[in-house]
């Protein structure tokens, strides 16, 4: 994981680019990489052309000696600057035996004879689906003076793009870098890439689950009373997610798991120490560079979290650290969590204060990399305000949309927090092969249906049945918990009273004129958001994060579920009434 720099088209500002005005824009670039830097702090490079300039800040993880960026194709011809991790890069490299020669062992140089392959024709949207990983990566062929931008299928990884006042086209991997110098900032969207020349972003990821139709007549693992009748869905649950775990074990770099205590953090430890003792790199033959996994649970001191995340790494057998803050703490970290995650979305800024201070303590450990159970809710309905789906159509349309969203929350929090210290998070809920074996599940096993007792079934209950074997029950049956709550619940009611106390309601009043775009609908939302315009005070950063209302982290959409949440606009887990167990 790393951050990079793009500025392109540098011949289509209203001056030509002579060796000053290059000399000038390549300074520029080098300044908005530094802005960025703490997302790589292992090395910095730079390419300049005549038609781009390509800056990088590198986390070395995979081939820390030779894999340094940007890196150039084995002709001198292409230049690539990339940002996360190619899971597959192996099989691609054996792919082009005798047909590239490889420069550097890092995972991201498979790219390069991708591109190569495919570029003929424009074939890119069969070239990046060759791709296994997270990523984010700016190519540019200065043979063809042309450029190709891409990023993931879900955004795990961040990216941005804009344009200054002469035309010239950016990119990069946070707000901050274009902030101040590009009179338009967009997020890149996820799934897509450009090809220079294009009118817009195209859409490479497709996939037939998106469609109700597509997944209605899947097996079902169970009966309409809960008994299960195919084992061999459980199964393909399991087998999937062991193998997105294992593929994203390759590292040259100690590695931990995040341990929140729940039961997604908690399957992804317990898979990671299955294989954690042998060098996945070699194929699991020879031991691991560092055998010992280590885990990372973070709360106030006698916190939900914190009290479930030590069960389950005694039972797991890590080696466990509690991570203790205090609300003065957190309240003093604000206005850095807003700087480093770039939004003023609320359960956004709740949840990432906690992660970001786990952060800093686990950079001083040494740690580079760590894997974290985020995507599972969005695959699964574990929000639980699915608990009122009304059916299985209902609830599937609800998960494409959260799918749809991830980057705006859950995958931004996660990196951004995590890479403001120069920790690279992985999340192999989200490895592109098991969410396709997630979303093809008929969408009746991921309903709460009720049981002949009476009750509801728990939430992502298909998980819980998949891997109860290797889970100490009492979190493998734990109720959903938000993360952002489970740290400890006075942790969001005191955000909520000191912002109630920080925002008059004569300012509030106001707030419509005070921001006429995205308007607050909260006095906490009013508060993160005249921090943000502090931080990023023109008028196209406003328009990034997302703003919608929602209950427990739901779209606005799913408001329709239930009479009561007409007007809610409250993402805590607690706003469930007659589900959560501490609700409201």
């Amino acid at each position: 994981m790393c951050g990079f720099v793009g500025a392109f088209d540098l011949a289509s500002g209203s001056k030509p680019v002579e060796e000053g005005l290059k000399e000038q824009l390549r300074s520029q670039v080098l300044e908005m990489s530094k802005k960025i830097r703490h997302r790589g702090p292992d090395w910095s490079g730079v390419y300049t052309g005549d038609n781009a300039i390509l800056s990088h800040e590198r986390l070395a993880i995979v081939d820390p000696f030779s894999g340094k960026q940007p890196l150039v194709s084995d002709d001198g011809k292409i230049i690539l600057a990339a940002n996360g991790e190619i899971y597959n890069h192996k099989e691609i490299r054996s792919e082009f035996t005798g047909k590239y020669e490889f420069q550097t062992g890092s995972d991201c140089e498979a790219i390069l004879p991708l591109y190569k392959k495919y570029r003929e024709g424009g074939k890119f949207e069969e070239m990046i689906e060759k791709l296994s990983g997270i990523f984010a990566f700016a190519l540019y062929d200065s043979e063809k003076d042309m450029y190709l931008i891409a990023r993931d299928e879900i955004g795990v990884v961040p990216l941005y793009q804009g344009w200054d006042k002469d035309g010239r086209y950016y990119v990069a991997s946070e707000l901050k870098a274009l902030e101040g110098h590009c009179i338009t900032i967009e997020e890149f969207p996820n799934g897509c890439y450009y090809w220079s020349g294009d009118e817009k972003p195209t859409k490479w990821y497709k996939r037939d689950w998106e469609s109700y139709d597509a997944v209605k007549d899947a097996p079902c693992a169970t009966d309409d009373k809960g008994e299960l009748i195919d084992p061999s869905v459980i199964a393909k649950v399991r087998d999937g997610l062991e193998s997105a775990v294992k593929a994203q074990l390759m590292s040259d770099v100690p590695y931990g798991v995040l341990l929140s205590g729940g039961l997604d953090s908690t399957v992804i430890a317990a898979i990671t120490q299955k294989f954690a003792k042998k060098r996945v790199e070699t194929g699991s033959l020879k031991d691991a560079w560092w055998p010992q996994l280590h885990s990372f649970a973070v709360g106030l001191e006698g916190s939900p979290d914190l009290i479930a995340a030590k069960k389950a790494a005694d039972y797991i057998g890590t080696v466990h650290h509690e991570i203790h803050f205090t609300i003065q703490e957190a309240l003093d970290a604000l206005e850095d969590v807003i700087y480093h995650i770039e939004t003023y979305d609320i359960t956004t800024v709740r949840a990432s204060t906690p992660m970001y201070l786990l952060a800093r303590a686990i950079k001083a450990m040494g740690i580079k990399m760590v894997l974290s159970g985020e995507g599972s809710d969005e695959l699964f309905a574990g929000y639980l305000y699915f608990h009122k789906a009304p059916d299985a159509k209902e609830l599937h349309e609800e998960l494409v949309r959260k799918m749809s969203k991830l980057h705006l929350y859950d995958c931004l929090r996660a990196n951004k927090s995590l890479m403001a210290w120069g920790i690279e998070g992985r999340v192999p809920f989200l490895h592109k092969e098991f969410i396709d074996i997630a979303m093809r599940l008929n969408p009746t096993d991921k309903m709460s249906i009720k049981l002949p007792d009476g009750k509801q079934r728990i939430e992502k209950w298909i998980v819980r049945k998949a891997f109860e074997d290797i889970l100490p029950p009492d979190v493998c049956w734990r109720q959903k918990e938000q993360f952002s709550d489970g740290v400890g619940y006075s942790w969001i009611d005191t955000l909520k009273e000191m912002t109630n106390q920080k925002v008059s309601d004569a300012e509030f009043a106001q707030r419509e004129k005070r921001f006429p775009v995205n308007t607050p609908s909260t006095k906490e939302e009013y508060f993160y958001r005249e921090i943000y315009e502090k931080l990023f005070p023109s008028p196209t950063a406003a328009l990034c994060p997302p703003h919608e209302a929602g209950v427990a982290c739901s779209t606005a959409k799913a408001l329709e579920w239930d009479e009561a949440w007409k007007n809610a606009n409250e993402p805590s887990g607690r706003a469930i009434a007659s589900v959560h167990e501490q609700a409201y």
